[in-house]
C-alpha cells in the first residue's frame, strides 16, 4: 500500500519503519500510535532523503524529547567545532539537532550533518535565504527565492522546518496596537516582518501555504510552525500578539492536516512560572492537540550565564502540562554562541527537565531509571550509581576528586552515613 507521509500511512493503518522504531522505544501500542498519528497528535519527522534516520516520535503519550541548536555565525565560524558539537550532542542522547547556521557554505555543512546524524534534523530556511542573498536588501528577496532555499533544505534531507507562516498582516497590526517591551525577538519573525512592511505585502509563507505543503507532502517533511511573536521577556508573555499568532497557527494546522502533512507548533520563550500551565492549555486548545515545541520557557529574565537553569525550571513545568518537545537553552543564551561546554550543560539540564516531566505525567516506565539509581544507593554500589547517572563522567569526577577513607561511603558523611547505618539496622 502506498503512502505520502507518516501521517498518511497512519491514516491507512500502515506501520512504517520509523513507526516501528518508535514502538521499540516507547510504551505505546501500535493501535494507539496509529490513532494519534492519524489525528496529528504525534509526529515522526522523517524526510525521505534522510537515509540513516532512526524514527523518533514527538507528542501525546510519548517521552518528552530534547533538541540541540548549533551552527556557525560570521563572528564564530568554526565548522570543525560545530561537527564536534553534533557528535557530542549525539553522545549526550539528544533526540534532535537544529542547524541555525547563518554564514559560509551552509549547504555542505548541512549535508554533512544529514549524513552523520541518525536523529531528526531541523533548520530555519529564512536564515539561509538572507545569507544567500546577503548583498540584496531583504525587501528585494522574491517569493520564489524564499521558496527556493526552503526547497533546497528539503532536498538536502532536513526532517523538520521552522517556518513562521502565522506572522500575518493581521498579527503585525496586533503588535503595533499592543507595543512590547522587547518587540520581536525571533530572528525569523523580525526578518519576515521587515519584508512584509517594506513591501506592504502578506507573509509569503502564509499567502502561498499550499505551495509549502506541496513540498512537505512530496518529501514527508514536518512543519514546525514558528512563533515569530514569542515573548522575549516576562512582561510580554501571553499578550495579544502572541495569542493572535497562535490562533493563525491553529488554522494553518488544520489546513496542513487536510494534506496529511505533519505539524508541530512552536511555543513561548519567556513566561512567568504562574502562566506556563495556561500557555500549554491555550496551545493545545487553539492548535487542536498538535505537538508543542517550546524554547525553555525561561521563568526569569535576570540570569544571564544561568539561563539553562531558568529554562529547565520552565521546561519541566511546561512538559508536565502539555509540551512535548523542549529546545535546550545553554548558559550562553543572550550572551554569545555556545561553546562545547555550554552545549553539554544545556543538554543535560534540558534532559533532566524532560525526565522530571515524564515522571510527573506518570508515563509508564519513566521512574524505572530513578528506582534503579535508588537501589544502587541503598546497596552503596558506587559503580552502578555512576553508570546510571545522566552524566556519568561528571559523577565519576566528583566521586574521585574527594575519595573517602571508607570506600562504601562518600566524603560528606563518612562514618555518619545514614544509608550504611540504616541498612545495618533494617536489612537483617
Amino acid at each position: 500500500m502506498n503512502y505520502t507521509t507518516q501521517m498518511d500511512a497512519a491514516s491507512k493503518g500502515i506501520v512504517t519503519p520509523q513507526m516501528q522504531d518508535v514502538l521499540n522505544d516507547e510504551h505505546i501500542s501500535e493501535q494507539e500510535l496509529l490513532k494519534l498519528m492519524s489525528e496529528g497528535k504525534i509526529v515522526i519527522p522523517a524526510n525521505k532523503n534522510h537515509k540513516n534516520l532512526r524514527g523518533i516520535g514527538i507528542g501525546q503519550g510519548l517521552k518528552t524529547k530534547v533538541n540541540v541548536n548549533l551552527g556557525v555565525s560570521k563572528d564564530c565560524f568554526n565548522l570543525d567545532m560545530e561537527m564536534k558539537k553534533v557528535r557530542t550532542a549525539l553522545k549526550l542522547k539528544t533526540d534532535a539537532i537544529m542547524d541555525l547556521s547563518t554564514f559560509g557554505d551552509t549547504q555542505s555543512f548541512r549535508k554533512l550533518i544529514v549524513k552523520e546524524s541518525p536523529v531528526m534534523l531541523g533548520t530555519v530556511p529564512i536564515y539561509d535565504t538572507v545569507r544567500e542573498y546577503i548583498n540584496k536588501p531583504i525587501k528585494d528577496i522574491s517569493v520564489d527565492e524564499w521558496f527556493g532555499i526552503t526547497e533546497r533544505h528539503i532536498l538536502d534531507g532536513i526532517d523538520f522546518l521552522t517556518i513562521h507562516a502565522g506572522l500575518t498582516k493581521v498579527v503585525i497590526e496586533r503588535v503595533k496596537k499592543n507595543m512590547r517591551l522587547t518587540h520581536v525577538v525571533s530572528r525569523g519573525g523580525s526578518i519576515l516582518m521587515e519584508w512584509m512592511e517594506e513591501n506592504e505585502a502578506e507573509n509569503p509563507f502564509y499567502e502561498h501555504f499550499e505551495r509549502l505543503l506541496d513540498l512537505c507532502e512530496k518529501y514527508d517533511v514536518t512543519l514546525s510552525l514558528g512563533d515569530g511573536l514569542r515573548p522575549g521577556c516576562l512582561k510580554d508573555s501571553t499578550d495579544a500578539p502572541q495569542i493572535q499568532e497562535l490562533i493563525m497557527l491553529g488554522e494553518l494546522t488544520k489546513q496542513a492536516w487536510k494534506r496529511k502533512v505533519q505539524i508541530m507548533i512552536e511555543g513561548p520563550g519567556h513566561v512567568p512560572l504562574n502562566e506556563i500551565i495556561s500557555n500549554m492549555q491555550l496551545q493545545k486548545k487553539l492548535c487542536h492537540g498538535a505537538p508543542f515545541y517550546v524554547l525553555g520557557p525561561l521563568v526569569t529574565d535576570i540570569a544571564p550565564g544561568y539561563d539553562h537553569i531558568t529554562a529547565a525550571i520552565g521546561g519541566a513545568l511546561a512538559a508536565a502540562h502539555g509540551a512535548d518537545f523542549l529546545c535546550y537553552v545553554t548558559p550562553a543564551e543572550h550572551l554569545r554562541l555556545p561553546d562545547l561546554d555550554d552545549m553539554k550543560e544545556g543538554v543535560i539540564a534540558t534532559r533532566i527537565a524532560a525526565h522530571a516531566a515524564d515522571i510527573a505525567r506518570g508515563l509508564p516506565g519513566a521512574m524505572d531509571w530513578d528506582n534503579a539509581m535508588s537501589k544502587a544507593r541503598h546497596d552503596l554500589d558506587w559503580k552502578a550509581q555512576i553508570d546510571l547517572a545522566i552524566d556519568p563522567e561528571k559523577a565519576k569526577a566528583y566521586r574521585e576528586s574527594a575519595a573517602p577513607l571508607d570506600e562504601e561511603v562518600c566524603s560528606m558523611c563518612g562514618e555518619f552515613c545514614a544509608i550504611k547505618r540504616s541498612n545495618r539496622v533494617l536489612d537483617k
